[in-house]
């Protein structure tokens, strides 16, 4: 308890001493300050080698935007009204975009049609020929009912749809124009490496001519989920919605790609479709209007290691066949569900896309050589390869009907020919004809029976697809008919254009 008045004295002290310490500070600080360090060296310029290469690259990126800014164009579609409400944002999505983008913005490019309004939609695209043809994404054309084209000058022309792959995403529009056409150089995507410079031009949100810059960050990129051809190059160069069917470009200035699609949870996450892709569907679709690829006409699936394990092979061994089509050329060669596809023409078979693609690449009516592992055994077939059917085409034989231009058929027999009062004793019987369709508009009606189109007998389905499918856009072929009574009569059946 005596401790408390004795520290409380020596604090007073050391106060007072510091007080005293304090008064005379500013004198001592004087006298002891040292003198002035003299002030830090200025940061060194940037040596000329640095500036050059920057410099380099900066120009590269101008001209390339220089130069390929004009052959980028916007693309303006309306929508059938059925696709604009489609396109239309959920109440929530609503909600959320109006937060997010502002109700001036969101008015602008998501706010919900009214059934009777007319629904637009636009995306990018890019002149490849001087004759005017436009590449462009599928998805960004494929619901319209009406195109045109803008210019960077401001330009305006009405375009028509050449032709459109939705297995690829790629579509060719045409503009005719009184005057040249700037046009984009085509470069070689093959030679492609990961880390090249990129740029995009594009239309994103509206905002014409937006070019962004990266690097390929993977290429040979599947399952996507974009198209049933996939070998995408991967990119983080910015690219937002409306950047659809606008070019990616190297630093030459040459289209290496048609940017796609983007990962939406993710940043820096970009796809378009190689030029060399590209390149051989805008050739098809404008020689013909359409792409030919060969098929088997099977449902393949990818090895799990379960599956492999219960087959016999080993997981990388090939890729599984599920299901044979009816009427297909494997189900012709004797593929059987089960059977394991370990090479196809020449080559081992790593997956499906692998496979996928190697089959497309045959000309159809060629044979080529295919090895299966069936029961654990090795067996060696030869298929002659077919033309793959349209999308809708293939839908319908996956839900056990068999239509073609809108007449749903099947094989004659002698007890169908009876009941129908026919007197010919092979053809295609006619069960059903859908309104508007070619079918329908060349006059042929249920319980007709379809002997011969443009010449050639057709004693089955897959007779008439092919038969059908070497039609091109438009054209028209005579249809041989028999109808009630045996009574004979020749039809002109039209292949719808795209």
């Amino acid at each position: 308890m005596l401790s408390h008045p004795v520290r409380r004295r020596g604090l007073a002290l050391v106060l007072s001493l510091a007080m005293l310490a304090l008064a005379g500070a500013p004198v001592a600080l004087a006298q002891s300050r040292p003198a002035e360090r003299p002030a830090a060296p200025a940061a060194p310029a940037p040596s000329p080698g640095s500036q050059a290469i920057l410099r380099a690259l900066e120009d590269a990126f101008v001209s390339v935007a220089d130069r390929a800014t004009p052959s980028v164009v916007n693309v303006s579609v309306k929508l059938k009204p059925e696709a604009a409400q489609e396109d239309a944002p959920s109440p929530e999505m609503e909600e959320r975009f109006r937060e997010f983008f502002g109700p001036e913005l969101f008015e602008r490019f998501f706010r919900k049609r009214a059934p009777h309004e007319e629904g637009r939609a636009t995306g990018s695209g890019v002149i490849v020929d001087p004759r005017g043809f436009v590449l462009t994404n599928n998805h960004v054309v494929e619901n319209a009912t009406a195109i045109e084209v803008r210019l960077s000058d401001d330009r305006k022309f009405k375009a028509t749809l050449v032709g459109r792959d939705p297995r690829s995403d790629l579509a060719v529009l045409k503009v005719d124009s009184p005057s040249p056409l700037p046009v984009a150089e085509l470069g070689d995507s093959d030679k492609l490496r990961v880390g090249q410079w990129v740029i995009a031009i594009g239309n994103p949100f509206g905002l014409d001519r937006t070019v962004t810059a990266g690097i390929v960050s993977a290429t040979g990129r599947t399952h996507v989920g974009v198209a049933t051809y996939e070998a995408f190059i991967q990119t983080d160069a910015s690219i937002n919605p409306g950047n659809s069917g606008g070019p990616l470009l190297n630093l030459d200035g040459r289209v290496i790609g048609i940017n796609t699609a983007i990962v939406s949870s993710g940043q820096g996450i970009g796809f378009a479709i190689p030029i060399t892709m590209a390149r051989d569907v805008m050739t098809q679709l404008i020689a013909r209007g359409r792409v030919v690829r060969g098929w088997l006409g099977v449902v393949i699936q990818d090895l799990t290691p379960e599956l492999a394990a219960g087959f016999g092979v080993k997981e990388d061994a090939g890729v599984l066949v599920a299901e044979v089509m009816k009427d297909s050329p494997a189900g012709a060669a004797g593929l059987k569900p089960g059977d394991v596809i370990t090479d196809f023409n020449g080559g081992g078979v790593k997956d499906v896309t692998d496979l996928q693609k190697r089959v497309a690449a045959v000309e159809p009516g060629r044979a080529a050589p295919m090895t299966v592992t069936r029961d654990r055994k090795t067996v060696t077939l030869s298929v002659k390869v077919g033309e793959q059917p349209s999308e809708e085409a293939l839908a319908d034989a996956e839900n056990g009907s068999e239509s073609v231009l809108g007449l749903t058929v099947e094989p004659l027999t002698p007890e169908t020919a009876r009941q129908n009062r026919l007197t010919a004793r092979r053809g295609l019987l006619v069960t059903e004809v859908e309104p508007g369709s070619p079918g329908a508009e060349a006059g042929i009606k249920p319980g007709d029976a379809i002997v011969e189109v443009n010449r050639e007998p057709v004693g089955d389905v897959a007779a008439l697809q092919q038969l059908v499918a070497g039609l091109k856009p438009g054209e028209s072929v005579p249809v041989y008919l028999q109808r009630g009574g045996g009574r004979g009569e020749y039809v002109m059946l039209t292949a719808p254009r795209p």
